[in-house]
């Protein structure tokens, strides 16, 4: 056989039309050539050939080739055929898009070696170009990080014929396979773009390096997936020098995987890890327990998926370990410096309105820790949070005044006024305030929902049904008293006028309200006014007129309600479920959580269509009992405070948490309620253990 040599030019293979650097020309031995021949002309040997005869090398199997992998990873610059080597792969010509009909391309079979896909594959010929991937292809040591246990025999074995599958057709609808071959980006079923040619060099590394990061990204910031173990070790079967089968040995440590690839016949060696390590932490460890936490999900419950999944991840140790070291110093810090710029604006702005009430773990008697939030009603922002635990304060109803008494004090040290403070009708809430000489106002939902509910259980009585008709009327004009008045005075004038009201009697004897402001018009049905000699109206007036009512009236807020801080309530739900036991800290980081994501999205706008029209949604409250009402629909929430934690806790936090950890050990922790008793030995308790069913007669 004539010595082969590559040589620029076109492939003569009927249709054929790639130009490469790696042709052979037409060998002299005839019994090859007549094969080359067949295959050249698709056997149709009677064609007259030309002159010079070429063949690519994209028609050779990979066998065919002395230095096929020296020259794959890149260590040589020309292929060197075997002899005897006989071209046996064709490729059809395609036609290109219809803004160039003449121009043609050639479309690949499926290659036993790689998936043809346009933004992934190269050409098997084509050297690789030399970058570096900053998510995954950091270089990391072992020699003082232990990350999982090696064995001595290789986890994987291959056989001796090693070849890639190909690539599998989609599964459509119904379980059926698609008729089209799907690629990374939707192409065509050949794999290819209507414009990609893999010989033009430009052409693969414009794609290939748009799959590769910024090295100036983030650790955090970089993209992830969901990759398959298989689908890993398939990228370390074969030695990319030699060709030949290498010995893979894996290290994991929680999301962590390091992958060791060795060749015992040309000693290559090469180290891959999943993910970058920061020191001998897993930067994906970190993010994942960062997401959980600042999220407000429960680590629980994300374990219970990743195990539903077959996804490694870390143990709960690892997690807390990660949030009391990182995450949770990242978080006060971020709350404190929040809180001090907020606090700074309103010390020079005047007199704020206030709002604050109390959010107890469970309700009833039995609650252990409360948490007391102060907010700008004006703004609709929280401006602190106060967590307790009702053994410090001496009790449960202790700790509402003690959180108001602790927030004042904060607002009052950094030069914060109250104009005034509604509350609910706390009655120590009242006297403190009072004794503080602090304008105080009651919220008007709380006064209106403890009206109600007494109205609701008077009017289910006999003869008493008529009230029922009123219960709503009533509802509406506590609303209206306390919107319209100024004084109190005023506002118990108004209140008062309804019972004049109900009897169809709209003058009154008061001068601040002396009739009703309502155009007076003739009934037809006087069946549905209230008589005075009755027992309901009787029993309606000592509802609405004994003393500790009028005396509430007259401090029904006139602007602002707690309504904000009620919405507020339902976002700490989220964070930290009344059902759920958390640490002290663990507890307040969640709140400060809570108030960061309140805070960002409370005044989101009013969703709108393309057209500008806005958007309402319908909703059913529990408490209009199956009457509807309209409210509208709000833009989606943000989470930058989450992308400002994550970039904390990586860039800063993590880097030297001294200052942020001394910051947090400052917080007092209160005693636990178990260290007030004597521990008794576990052994006693389980022998003087005995059944209710077993404890015999009193």
């Amino acid at each position: 056989m004539a010595k082969l040599r590559a040589k620029h030019g076109r492939c003569s293979v009927t249709g054929c039309i790639n130009e490469h650097k790696s042709l052979f020309l037409l060998p002299s031995s005839e019994p090859l050539k007549t094969q080359w021949m067949d295959f050249i002309f698709g056997g149709n040997l009677s064609a007259k050939p030309p002159k010079e005869l070429h063949v690519c090398a994209r028609h050779f199997e990979e066998e065919c080739f002395h230095n096929m992998g020296a020259y794959k990873a890149g260590f040589a610059t020309h292929l060197k055929l075997k002899s005897g080597s006989i071209p046996t792969l064709r490729y059809k010509a395609i036609q290109a898009s219809q803004s160039s009909p003449s121009t043609q391309l050639p479309a690949y079979q499926t290659n036993p070696l790689g998936m043809p896909t346009v933004k992934t594959q190269q050409s098997f010929l084509t050297p690789q170009p030399s970058f570096r991937s900053v998510g995954v292809q950091t270089t990391a040591s072992f020699g003082d990080f232990s990350v999982g246990t090696t064995t001595a025999e290789p986890l994987y074995s291959f056989s001796s014929s090693v070849r890639r599958p190909s690539k599998r057709r989609r599964l459509g609808q119904g379980g059926e396979l698609d008729q089209e071959d799907e690629s990374l980006d939707g192409s065509s079923s050949n794999g290819l773009d209507s414009t990609y040619d893999p010989a033009d060099p430009a052409t693969v590394l414009t794609e290939t390096t748009s799959l590769s990061e910024d090295p100036s990204t983030p650790v955090h910031n970089l993209k992830k997936y969901i990759v398959y173990e298989s689908c890993i070790m398939e990228l370390f079967v074969v030695c990319p020098a030699c060709m030949r089968l290498c010995d893979v040995r894996t290290h994991r440590r929680g999301t962590f995987l390091s992958v060791e690839q060795r060749c015992p016949h040309c000693e290559f060696y090469r180290q891959w890890n999943s993910q970058p390590l920061l020191g001998s932490t897993p930067a994906g460890d970190l993010q994942l327990s960062a997401a959980v936490y600042l999220s407000g999900a429960s680590f629980w419950k994300i374990a219970r998926v990743f195990d539903a999944m077959q996804l490694q991840t870390f143990q709960y140790d690892t997690f807390r370990r990660h949030a009391r070291a990182f995450i949770e110093p990242a978080v006060v810090h971020q709350w404190k410096t929040s809180q001090e710029a907020t606090l700074q604006r309103l010390s020079q702005q005047g007199k704020v309105i206030l709002g604050g009430n109390m959010r107890a773990d469970s309700p009833g008697n039995s609650a252990k820790i409360g948490s007391y939030t102060i907010m700008d009603l004006s703004r609709g922002t929280v401006l602190d949070i106060q967590l307790l635990q009702s053994i410090e304060v001496g009790g449960i109803y202790q700790m509402e005044k003690e959180g108001l008494r602790r927030s004042l004090e904060l607002l009052e040290s950094r030069g914060v006024t109250p104009d005034c403070l509604v509350t609910d009708r706390h009655p120590q809430v009242q006297k403190f305030l009072t004794d503080k000489n602090i304008t105080h106002y009651y919220d008007v939902w709380h006064m209106e929902k403890g009206i109600s509910k007494k109205l609701e259980k008077i009017s289910k009585k006999k003869g008493f049904e008529k009230l029922q008709k009123w219960t709503r009327s009533i509802k509406n004009h506590i609303y209206w008293t306390a919107a319209t008045s100024r004084t109190g005075p005023e506002r118990v004038a108004k209140w008062t006028s309804f019972l004049n009201h109900m009897r169809d009697v709209h003058a009154h004897d008061d001068p601040l309200y002396p009739k009703c402001l309502h155009d007076i018009r003739r009934t037809r049905d006087k069946r549905k006014w209230l008589r005075a000699e009755t027992p309901a109206f009787h029993m309606l007036e000592r509802v609405l007129t004994n003393r500790r009512t009028l005396k509430d009236v007259a401090k029904l807020s006139p602007h602002h309600q707690t309504s904000s801080l009620e919405a507020f309530h339902s976002v700490i739900l989220h964070f930290t479920p009344k059902n759920v036991i958390f640490p002290f800290i663990g507890k307040l980081c969640r709140l400060y959580l809570a108030a960061m994501h309140y805070n960002e999205n409370a005044n989101r706008p009013q969703a709108k269509t393309r057209e500008g029209v806005p958007l309402f949604k319908v909703h059913f409250p529990k408490a209009m009992k199956g009457e509807c009402s309209m409210k509208p629909h709000r833009t989606k929430p943000t989470f930058s405070y989450v992308a400002d934690l994550m970039g904390l806790i990586f860039d800063k936090v993590f880097v030297d948490p001294t200052p942020y950890t001394s910051a947090l050990l400052a917080i007092p922790v209160p005693e636990d309620f178990i260290e007030q008793y004597e521990r008794p030995e576990k052994e006693e308790v389980i022998a003087s253990y005995v059944s209710r069913l077993n404890r015999g007669s009193v």
